[in-house]
C-alpha cells in the first residue's frame, strides 16, 4: 500500500498551529536552526529488511499479522515508512532471506518508493536449505577449509548481488567462536577468519567497503572470534583501506563506554557505521533510545565532533543502519519510533555549545563540562525534527498518522492475519 499526499496533508494541516508555536520557541533559542534543519533533511537511516516482521527473540515468534511475504512487500512496507518520516531512504538487504529475482524490477520498484540499497548482510551464522556443509563449528573460521571457502563463496555472491542492486557496502558479521575452554585454539581461528576476510575483501568492487561486525556473545558463549572492537579494528586494519568496523549497539558487555569506543575509531579513520537499537543486558534488539536515550545522544555528541574535527559529511560519511525488532511491538511502528529517537538524539548533538564545551574541557571545569552537555540533552528538540520532516513532506507525527490510516489493519486485510515475514 501507499500513502497520498493528501493523507499526509490533512494531517499536517491539524497539527501546524500547534507545531508553529513549539517551533517558533525553538528556532527563537537557537540561532543556526537553518543550519541544523538542513543536516536533518540529509539525514537518512536505513531500514533492514529482517526487521518488518516481529522477531527480535530467540525463543519464539508472534506474527502481528500483515506481515510481508516477499521483499517486495518489504519494500512496500520501508515506502510508507519514508513516506511517513522522510528519513528511511534506504534499505539494508539480509542475504539469503531476501534475495530478488529480478534486479531491475526491485531496482525500480525502490526508485519508486524513494530507496536506495545500502549494505548488504551475509549470513554464514545458520545453515541454509540444502546447504553443502554445516556452519556448527564456525565458518570463516572453521578448521575445515571446505566450510571456510563455502562461507568465503556465499559472501563473494552477497557481494555480486549489492553490485546488481547498486549497493556499495558489504556487513560480515560472525557466530563464529566457542562455547567451551580448550574448543578451539584461538590464534588459528583468527588466522583463519583472517585468511577468509582478505579473499573476500579482494573481491570488493574499487567504491565498495566492508564492515566487519563484532559481538561479545552469543550464540558462543565462551569466546567469540570477533568479540569487540579491537579485534574488528584489527582485521580492518590487516585488511586495507576499504575495511572500516561496524559498530552494533547493543554488541557490548554492560556498561561498556560505546562513546569512547566510535570517538577512537573515528579518529583512527575505521569506523564505518552502525546498526542502531536498545538493551538493558545485552543484544536485546530493542527500539532505539527507549532504554538509554543519554547514552545514544552522547554517542552522537562524540560522532558530530568526531566527524566535523575530520570533515566527513554527516550523511553519507558513514552508514546509519537500524537493527533492532520485537515480539510485542508492530514493528512498523517500531522502526517509525527508532528513526524519531535517533534523530532527536543526532539533533541534540547538532545542538551542543562546542566552543564552550572545548573552553571548559581546557579549563578542567568539570561541572560546566556536564553543564553544557545536559542543556543540550534536556532541550526538546522535537519541534526542530518535526519541521526538518514537514518540509521534506513527511507528516508531523508519524505514528499517529500511521494509526488514524490504520495501516496494519489494511496490510492484515491485504496479506492475512497469520503471515511471517523472513528473519529471525
Amino acid at each position: 500500500m501507499e500513502i497520498e499526499k493528501y493523507q499526509i496533508d490533512e494531517h499536517n494541516q491539524k497539527l501546524d498551529s500547534a507545531h508553529q508555536v513549539k517551533f517558533s520557541f525553538a528556532a527563537s533559542e537557537h540561532p543556526h536552526i537553518e543550519e541544523v534543519i538542513s543536516k536533518l533533511i540529509k539525514f537518512q537511516i536505513a531500514i533492514p529488511s529482517w526487521a518488518l516482521g516481529t522477531g527480535g527473540t530467540r525463543f519464539g515468534r508472534f506474527s502481528g499479522g500483515g506481515e510481508p511475504r516477499s521483499l517486495e512487500e518489504k519494500i512496500e512496507d520501508i515506502g510508507v515508512l519514508n513516506s511517513l518520516n522522510r528519513s528511511s531512504g534506504a534499505i539494508s538487504l539480509h542475504i539469503p532471506w531476501d534475495i530478488p529475482q529480478d534486479y531491475d524490477a526491485i531496482k525500480a520498484l525502490a526508485s519508486h518508493h524513494g530507496l536506495r540499497f545500502d549494505a548488504m548482510n551475509s549470513n554464514t551464522f545458520q545453515d541454509q536449505a540444502n546447504q553443502a556443509l554445516s556452519y556448527k563449528f564456525g565458518s570463516l573460521q572453521h578448521v575445515d577449509k571446505a566450510v571456510r571457502k563455502q562461507a568465503i563463496e556465499h559472501n563473494i555472491e552477497v557481494i555480486r548481488q549489492g553490485v546488481a542492486l547498486g549497493s556499495d557496502a558489504l556487513t560480515v558479521w560472525l557466530a563464529d567462536g566457542s562455547c567451551f575452554p580448550g574448543q578451539l585454539n584461538f590464534r588459528k581461528a583468527f588466522q583463519n577468519t583472517l585468511e577468509s576476510l582478505e579473499e573476500i575483501y579482494a573481491a570488493l568492487p574499487e567504491q565498495w567497503k566492508i564492515f566487519v561486525e563484532y559481538k561479545a556473545f552469543e550464540p558462543n558463549f565462551y569466546s567469540t572470534t570477533v568479540g569487540d572492537w579491537g579485534q574488528s579494528l584489527l582485521y580492518a586494519n590487516k585488511l586495507g583501506p576499504k575495511a572500516f568496523t561496524l559498530v552494533d549497539l547493543g554488541h557490548h558487555l554492560p556498561n561498556a563506554n560505546i562513546e569512547q569506543i566510535v570517538s577512537l575509531l573515528l579518529m583512527e579513520g575505521k569506523l564505518g557505521g552502525f546498526h542502531f537499537n536498545d538493551s538493558k543486558y545485552g543484544d536485546d534488539d530493542l527500539t532505539a533510545g527507549s532504554m538509554k536515550p543519554y547514552q545514544l545522544f552522547l554517542i552522537f555528541n562524540e560522532l558530530v565532533e568526531g566527524m566535523d574535527a575530520k570533515g566527513i559529511d554527516h550523511a553519507k560519511g558513514l552508514g546509519w543502519m537500524i537493527d533492532a525488532s520485537h515480539n510485542v511491538k508492530d514493528p512498523l511502528e517500531d522502526l517509525l519510533q527508532s528513526v524519531e529517537a535517533i534523530m532527536l538524539s543526532y539533533t541534540q548533538a547538532l545542538l551542543v555549545d562546542r566552543a564552550a564545551l572545548n573552553i571548559a574541557q581546557q579549563d578542567n571545569d568539570v561541572v560546566r563540562c556536564q553543564e553544557i552537555l545536559q542543556d543540550a540533552f534536556r532541550t526538546d528538540v522535537r519541534p526542530i525534527v518535526q519541521e526538518a520532516r514537514l518540509r521534506s513532506g513527511g507528516a508531523a507525527q508519524p505514528v499517529q498518522l500511521y494509526r488514524e490510516l490504520r495501516i496494519r489493519e489494511k496490510l492484515i486485510a491485504d496479506r492475512g492475519l497469520k503471515t511471517v515475514a523472513t528473519g529471525l
